[in-house]
């Protein structure tokens, strides 16, 4: 199976918003494309937010992975975080999850990323195996959060 990464471009933005209401749909969490609208125009304008990269095959959108940047002193520099990862239903368990995340770090150390965080749901164990086997591991602490 032939599968392509391309940046992000304006003329997708119609096709990302439905994929990204699909994963918002499928995890439970709360999304107003009106609002995810704003988001991807306040992120994409900023490079040194992240990158944003749509799964292709054939040219067909059929998935979208978000790289946002940080810092971090105890990776030594650059560190990101895998924001949202979505591969639509019928294209799931074909390779293409580990194809996107190899990609995601060659992409990763062209732009000097020490470190690649992500979040995955407990229920979500086809997930977890994969970046299990991907050489994500637990770092034995729990992530907190506190919406501003």
């Amino acid at each position: 199976m032939e599968i392509g990464f391309k940046p992000y471009m304006i003329e997708d933005k119609i096709d990302l918003l439905e994929m990204m209401t699909s994963f918002n749909d499928i995890e439970g969490y709360p999304f107003d494309p009106r609002i995810g609208e704003e988001n991807l125009l306040q992120f994409t304008s900023n490079e040194s937010l992240g990158r944003l990269y749509l799964i292709q095959q054939k040219h067909q959108n059929i998935g979208y992975v978000v790289l946002t940047f940080g810092f971090s002193f105890e990776y030594n520099g650059r560190d990101a975080f895998i924001d949202e990862f979505y591969i639509k239903e019928k294209y799931r368990n074909l390779g293409i999850g580990k194809m996107t995340i190899d990609f995601i770090a060659s992409e990763s150390k062209k732009l000097n990323i020490k470190a690649i965080h992500l979040e995955v749901e407990p229920h979500n164990e086809n997930a977890y195996q994969l970046y299990s086997k991907k050489g994500f591991k637990p770092n034995g602490r729990t992530l907190l959060t506190k919406t501003i």
